[in-house]
């Protein structure tokens, strides 16, 4: 089984900032990209951080508004330095959460998962940018073909990994949606099969139908 790679996802069409790009150029920036943030870069080409629309509205959230309605309350100093920040290096998020380009989408999940953010910088591995990936780029492994999963299932799962007869067991795959007939030679090897199934690239549920020739989960009561 493997996984797509982070380098068949990723966008290569990387628009970046260097680290003394003004805050109205970042803007423009953004704008005429359609984008959500940017990567900083310095003259090597290596990232520094990242700056969005977020870094960028801590310029209009910590001024007073003129209609009387207070600035936010006693922010911290680094936020401060941000609103006051008029280059991109003085208003960017670092250090930037980054990715290499061999990395599974699954790693690339988790790490997005854990570090709250919606994309990753990936770099080569001199921390130059390549690429960037969001979440909507991992959400592409769900457009699989249907056959594609089936075929991996049969080959990768049933025969490469758990040794079974694939005539035994019948796979059927529609929107992503796994379901299992047939007789296992084993109970036992159930959760492993609904296991495998579930971390194949592109499935979103599996279910099972499924007999079994011998109970080996059963334990033998003592005489």
């Amino acid at each position: 089984m493997h996984h797509r790679r982070i380098d068949g996802l990723m966008s290569r069409k990387v628009v970046s900032v260097h680290r003394d790009t003004p805050f109205k150029d970042v803007v423009r920036a953004l704008s005429e990209s359609r984008v959500a943030a940017v990567p900083v870069v310095d003259d090597g080409g290596r990232v520094l951080g990242v700056v969005s629309e977020a870094d960028l509205l801590r310029k209009t959230t910590d001024r007073a508004d003129p209609a009387g309605l207070p600035a936010v309350p006693d922010p911290e100093a680094w936020q401060r330095a941000r609103a006051e920040g008029v280059r991109a290096e003085e208003l960017m998020s670092a250090p930037a959460v980054c990715a290499r380009p061999g990395w599974t989408f699954v790693e690339a999940a988790r790490l997005m998962e854990v570090q709250g953010v919606r994309r990753l910088v990936v770099v080569d591995s001199e921390d130059r940018v390549v690429g960037v990936v969001s979440r909507g780029d991992l959400l592409k492994v769900f457009l699989r073909a249907d056959e594609d999963i089936r075929q991996e299932i049969e080959q990768d799962v049933l025969t490469g990994t758990l040794r079974l007869d694939p005539a035994s067991i019948r796979v059927g795959v529609h929107d992503g949606q796994v379901e299992l007939g047939g007789t296992l030679p084993f109970k036992g090897i159930l959760p492993a099969l609904e296991h495998l199934c579930g971390a194949v690239d592109g499935v979103v549920s599996v279910t099972t139908h499924l007999a079994y020739a011998a109970d080996d989960t059963r334990k033998e009561e003592s005489p």
